[in-house]
């Protein structure tokens, strides 16, 4: 049987396909709640039994928490595949601003083409559903799965995977193989399908100041007395110079270049940063000025304070100098930068510049260094062709502004690479209340790892 026919039965079997997702939708998987256990259970009980129908040797695997379920089938030449999702939802809250249920998915007609709306829909249920359901295409046609298939869907993505570490390690042998593929990511610029092949890393800092044994009154002390508030701003503003670069020594070691051919995927990607930066309100890039905004969004480092407090924040006025001061700063890492090295020089800075009369404390949280794919393997030239057939235009490798740990786990504990591919929109609403999923990007989805697994098995 040809790719064609598989592509033909994915097309005639959609409605079969959406109700299926629907049923998933149904279960109130949400992690982060013990009251949601069950259903937490239960949703991993009736993927097994879904991966059994279709030819994977499928169980639940217990944790600490929430069910992992595993599955492998195929026993083809080719690459060894291990596609990870994850089952968990988030909640819900708040409910009053859901115009459905949350756990009733309804296909509903908008401007742009039906969704199905409901809590999942995109992330991630609908995602991994169209992974599973390309398989079932391609058994339903060939009678057998393609090359050899391990299936791995996480129960606690949701919650901060607390158990998925020690399930890697416990279980490496077992899920070991050639690549992983990922599917929790989307469209570029909603239109543009796309590979992930680098994500940033971080580092993060919340530290306190301290001066007087007590708040002071300005009045008596004004002038005369350290004011941690005022050192804190020193320090803060320090982090950077007028053209936006970081100062913290040895800050940009191991930040690497990006190479030429990638520069020109982002650059043929024709990104509109007037109108990214116009839907929140501003205008201008204000990272490194001699950067593309891309860059400044993928691939390379960054430095932001994300709180700063301290003294007396409530109505009126309280005229004091505060016995401390509190910030919250973290650092988005790229290339080969050691989120240790960089708390570190973060720390060293701090005190080096910490006048008379100040003490400071440091929380003791860790970081994860960034994650960079192979594109040189040509399994990712391949994938990326198969996404540009499918959407009938040039599929680009991406980078990603924020962390996907799991990526990183991969490499680290299994030692391999991951494509992260995903069909899911800006709009899409995930975390929020109404989350949809195009019916479209579900469609297309399915055929899109169709296409992916007839290139690489």
């Amino acid at each position: 049987m040809s790719l064609q026919d598989v592509l033909a039965r994915i097309d005639r079997d959609l409605p079969e396909a959406v109700a299926r997702l629907e049923t998933l939708l149904r279960i109130p998987s949400i992690s982060t709640d013990p009251a949601y256990r069950s259903d937490c259970a239960k949703a991993a009980d009736w993927l097994v039994e879904d991966l059994r129908g279709i030819g994977f040797d499928a169980s639940a695997r217990p944790t600490p928490g929430h069910p992992m379920v595993m599955g492998h089938g195929g026993n083809g030449g080719g690459r060894h595949l291990l596609f990870y999702g994850h089952y968990d939802v988030q909640p819900v809250d708040p409910l009053e601003l859901w115009h459905s249920d949350p756990f009733g998915p309804q296909i509903e007609d908008t401007p742009r083409g039906k969704v199905i709306r409901g809590r999942g829909a995109s992330d991630d249920k609908g995602q991994l559903m169209t992974f599973i359901e390309a398989c079932r295409a391609w058994k339903a046609v060939n009678g057998t799965l393609p090359g050899r298939l391990t299936i791995f869907l996480e129960g606690e993505e949701e919650s901060g995977s607390p158990s998925l570490i020690p399930f890697l390690k416990d279980n490496a042998a077992e899920l070991k193989a050639d690549l992983a593929l990922i599917c929790d990511t989307g469209l570029f610029a909603d239109r543009v399908p796309a590979i992930v092949t680098q994500l940033r890393g971080l580092a993060k800092v919340e530290f306190t100041i301290r001066a007087a044994s007590r708040d002071l009154h300005s009045g008596g002390y004004g002038g005369l007395a350290i004011n941690p508030l005022r050192v804190m701003a020193r320090l803060l503003a320090g982090l950077h110079d007028d053209k936006g670069r970081v100062t913290l020594p040895g800050f940009y070691d191991g930040v690497t270049e990006l190479p030429e051919d990638i520069r020109a995927q982002w650059q043929g990607l024709a990104f509109d940063h007037a109108a990214f930066l116009g839907d929140v309100g501003l205008s201008v890039p204000a990272g490194e000025q001699d950067r593309t905004p891309l860059e400044m969004l993928w691939s390379r480092p960054t430095c932001e304070i994300n709180g700063l407090w301290g003294g007396y924040t409530g109505a009126g006025f309280k005229t004091v100098l505060p016995a401390e001061a509190h910030a919250k700063v973290s650092f988005r890492l790229v290339g080969q930068q050691d989120p240790a090295k960089i708390r570190a020089a973060f720390f060293d800075y701090v005190r080096a510049n910490l006048p008379a009369d100040c003490t400071v404390e440091f929380d003791q949280s860790t970081g994860s260094p960034a994650s960079h794919m192979a594109v040189t393997d040509p399994a990712f030239e391949l994938a990326r062709k198969a996404l540009s057939d499918e959407w009938g235009m040039p599929a680009a490798f991406i980078g990603e502004g924020g962390s996907i740990p799991v990526a990183g786990y991969f490499k680290t504990y299994l030692g391999m690479d991951a494509m992260l591919i995903g069909f899911s929109k800006d709009d899409d609403q995930i975390h929020s209340p109404n989350e949809k999923y195009d019916l479209d990007c579900f469609h297309k989805g399915i055929r899109s790892w169709a296409r992916i697994l007839a290139a690489l098995t």
